[in-house]
């Protein structure tokens, strides 16, 4: 089965690096002028087993196609070029909710590509380490389950190991949510509040990923696995995450890279908007989409949330 890319960013960049060994592998970009050192994972150097292009039409014509495009960037891709997708195997990789239709990037490619198998690729990593070759467990989640088997064993490497699922809601959701608990979890640590009040960050987070996810019908069970728990974890407690270094950015009052995507901010946005059209009380969320927004102090966010009325775990 033949494999390309479309993203270069750093994560979809350390993609093409593992699945390399696999076999050759094509990778998309917009711009190919950096050749073989992509300045957006600096220190690695493609392998010869890595075809980069910027001709979207042959790219598209591998069998699988992984979407390493940032979560709010997905729909208008698909509205410029989802014939070239359709009917293929369309793995996303993106974690986040889209601002206006309020869904998960699979729901967005099923809508433009229906005659396509869609995939979710998750769970905890980070680009540097994938590219590194050190060893990774991430969630793979198709519904249908042979496509699923199959997809499994070709997107495996002896350091990348792909745990599968059918549950594509559980996996989707745990990804994008675990985003918004971590820049709550950097603001804490930014404002300088303690382990303490980050454990209570992550787990009342937590809580809050498994209630909206359980009320779209997603399984209990993945968020307790890779694409929900393992992500939270690495996510919330790693300067690696963007997220997180946004978070401490905000917490500390000090300036963040305007060019850096941080997908957290607006999934909280997008999660506020559900929560309340879905009646779910989603409170770190409505916070962390506050302070993005600058609605809200950092010290007044923290004394809301410890004022909420007590009540039972």
């Amino acid at each position: 089965m033949s494999i390309a890319i479309l993203g270069a960013g750093a994560f979809g960049t350390a993609l093409a690096v593992a699945l390399s060994a696999n076999g050759p592998v094509t990778l998309w970009a917009r711009d190919t002028s950096w050749d073989r050192d992509n300045p957006r994972l600096p220190g690695v150097t493609l392998p010869d087993a890595i075809r980069v292009t910027d001709d979207l039409r042959a790219a598209t014509q591998a069998d699988t196609l992984l979407l390493a495009l940032p979560a709010q960037a997905l729909a208008g891709f698909l509205a410029d070029h989802a014939a070239l997708l359709n009917g293929r195997h369309l793995v996303s990789t993106a974690k986040g909710i889209d601002l206006h239709k309020l869904t998960g990037p699979s729901s967005l490619l099923t809508d433009a590509c229906p005659k396509a198998t869609v995939a979710v690729l998750t769970g905890p990593s980070f680009a540097a380490d994938i590219a590194r070759g050190l060893p990774t467990a991430l969630t793979l989640a198709c519904a249908n389950r042979d496509a699923g088997k199959a997809l499994q064993h070709d997107l495996s490497t002896p350091v990348l190991r792909l745990y599968r699922t059918t549950d594509v809601t559980g996996a989707e959701l745990g990804g994008a949510l675990k985003n918004v608990i971590a820049i709550a979890a950097g603001v804490v640590i930014g404002a300088g509040l303690g382990d303490s009040a980050r454990a209570a960050i992550i787990t009342r987070g937590f809580a809050e990923m498994t209630r909206l996810s359980a009320r779209l019908g997603a399984r209990p069970e993945t968020l307790t696995g890779l694409s929900g728990l393992g992500d939270l974890t690495l996510t919330c407690t790693s300067v690696q995450s963007r997220n997180f270094r946004y978070g401490q950015a905000l917490g500390s009052a000090q300036p963040f890279d305007a060019g850096t995507t941080v997908e957290g901010a607006a999934t909280a946005r997008a999660v506020s908007a559900l929560a309340a059209r879905l009646g779910e009380d989603m409170p770190i969320a409505a916070m962390v989409a506050a302070l993005a927004e600058r609605r809200v102090s950092v010290e007044n966010a923290a004394e809301m949330l410890m004022t909420r009325p007590l009540k039972e775990e």
